[in-house]
Parts: C-alpha cells; sequence; structure tokens
C-alpha cells in the first residue's frame, strides 16, 4: 500500500534521467550558478553523463558561463538541448538572448518549468544539475511538484547575512521534502597573491557551523578566486582546466557520495526468515 498522501502530487522521473540536482540559496549573489555550472563539469569530468537545466529564469547566466548563445533546434515536438564542454544545456538564455528582461508571474512559469523538464529531448543522463533562482519562490515550487528530485545543495558564503538565508532555503526543500545533500560554502577565502596567507574575506566557518546545528552535511569551501570569476565570464570555467580546478573535482565527489548513500537508503530491504 502506498505511503503517498492522497493531496500530495503524482511526481514522474524525466524518462533516462537517473538523478536530478537542484542547485539553489536562500539568496543572490552567494555564487550559485558558477557553482552549478563547475559542479556539473566536475561531474561529467568523473565519467559521467550530465545536462545542465538553467531554471533561474530571470536571470538565466548559463549561456554566457558556458561560451554558447546558440538557438535550440525542435526535433519531433520536442527542443533538443545545445551541447558543450560535454554537458546537453538547457537555459531560458537560448530562447531570449540579449538584454531583453523576462516579466512573468507565476502561472507562466509554471509553463515553462514544465516545458524544460517535458519537451526537452534530455536522452540517458545520469545526472541533471538543475541551477534554480534564488529564493523560496514559484520556480522552485513549480519543480518540486513535477519531478522527483533525488537531492539539493544550498550554496551559502560564511557571512551572517547569507546565513541566515542559506537556512530558510534548508528548511524550503525540508518542507516539500526534497533531500538536502549538503551546504557548500562559497568564496571561503582570499589567497593573497603576495604573501599566500589566507584572508577571511566574508568571515569564516559559518557554513560548516550551520551544517552542524541544522543537521545537512558540510560538502566543503570553495575558495574566492579570481580565475574562477574570469573563467565565467570568458565561457571557460574554471573546472575546465587541468591542474586547477578551483575545488569542484572534490565537491563533485561529495555530491556523488551522498547520492550513492541516498540511492542505498532508498533501496528496498528484502528480510530472508529461516
Amino acid at each position: 500500500m502506498s505511503s503517498k498522501s492522497p493531496t500530495e502530487p503524482h511526481l514522474e522521473p524525466i524518462p533516462g534521467v537517473r538523478h536530478l540536482i537542484a542547485v539553489g540559496s536562500g539568496k543572490g549573489g552567494v555564487g550559485k550558478t558558477t557553482v552549478a555550472v563547475n559542479l556539473a563539469i566536475s561531474i561529467s569530468r568523473l565519467g559521467h553523463k550530465v545536462g545542465l537545466l538553467d531554471a533561474d529564469v530571470y536571470g538565466p547566466n548559463v549561456p554566457l558561463m558556458m561560451g554558447i548563445q546558440d538557438m535550440p533546434l525542435v526535433r519531433r515536438q520536442k527542443i533538443v538541448p545545445l551541447e558543450q564542454y560535454g554537458l546537453r544545456l538547457m537555459s531560458m538564455g537560448f530562447l531570449n538572448p540579449g538584454d531583453r528582461p523576462v516579466i512573468w508571474r507565476g502561472p507562466m512559469l509554471h509553463n515553462v518549468i514544465q516545458q524544460f523538464i517535458r519537451n526537452v529531448e534530455w536522452g540517458e543522463l545520469d545526472h541533471l544539475v538543475i541551477d534554480l533562482p534564488p529564493g523560496t519562490g514559484d520556480v522552485q515550487l513549480s519543480l518540486v511538484q513535477t519531478v522527483p528530485l533525488s537531492g539539493a545543495i544550498v550554496v551559502t558564503t560564511p557571512s551572517d547575512v547569507s546565513l541566515e538565508d542559506a537556512r530558510k532555503a534548508v528548511q524550503m526543500f525540508r518542507q516539500v521534502r526534497v533531500p538536502v545533500l549538503g551546504i557548500v560554502e562559497n568564496m571561503s577565502y582570499l589567497e593573497c597573491p603576495h604573501c599566500h596567507q589566507r584572508v577571511d574575506v566574508f568571515s569564516s566557518g559559518g557554513g560548516k557551523r550551520t551544517a552542524f546545528e541544522m543537521g545537512v552535511p558540510f560538502l566543503g569551501e570553495l575558495p574566492l578566486d579570481p580565475e574562477v570569476r574570469a573563467g565565467g565570464d570568458s565561457g571557460h570555467p574554471i573546472a575546465l582546466q587541468p591542474g586547477k580546478d578551483g575545488g569542484y573535482t572534490q565537491l563533485a565527489q561529495a555530491v556523488l557520495a551522498r547520492l550513492a548513500e541516498a540511492d542505498e537508503a532508498r533501496a528496498p530491504s528484502i528480510e530472508i526468515s529461516d
């Protein structure tokens, strides 16, 4: 007998896609899209088939960061995702290029999320990384009411202002029954290029402390590195650079480990009686 409440929506997975990983934040300005882009590339470079869905409809920055601005094709009434650096990509930025703003209310946002989930030919993927808008609004709710998410990652900086909103994001995912894979602290520190000493620009230790207080895993610290910014602006993310990936390989390994643990916890157990 199903334990699902009659009021809970029936969530249909995306055919061929094994894991859906949401990357969110309680507020803007914490480098959420930078984390999503470099995480997706790093998971791909570990040998997995990966897609990246830019669900940040109001501020779609994935096309710039991935260095691609083409218009996707339509085949058999389905949108064919663009491909770059081994990833399959979809973004509102491909459909609404330039500086034109998207000024939509909730129902229109719900429809476009449905299109990106159901009308894109994602194919066979091990992981689809979803870059959410900041906050806890319509796009997040539309997504969790449409597909079963494998888990969510919350991005924060060490500052108290950012951490306050990160806690709200964790609570939001919990309320909609999405497993929280963990908190990642972005822009944790700056290494001085002259003396090579660590500089805690936005305080220190807040992400790890918050993860402990909320009972979720801490996925690690990512430095405030000018090369990360340069990589995003140039369309050649730092995760592609040999020998220096900004800590994203370790982050990808931590996320994959958490997904494996979640899969094992969900797997049905078989009891054998004597």
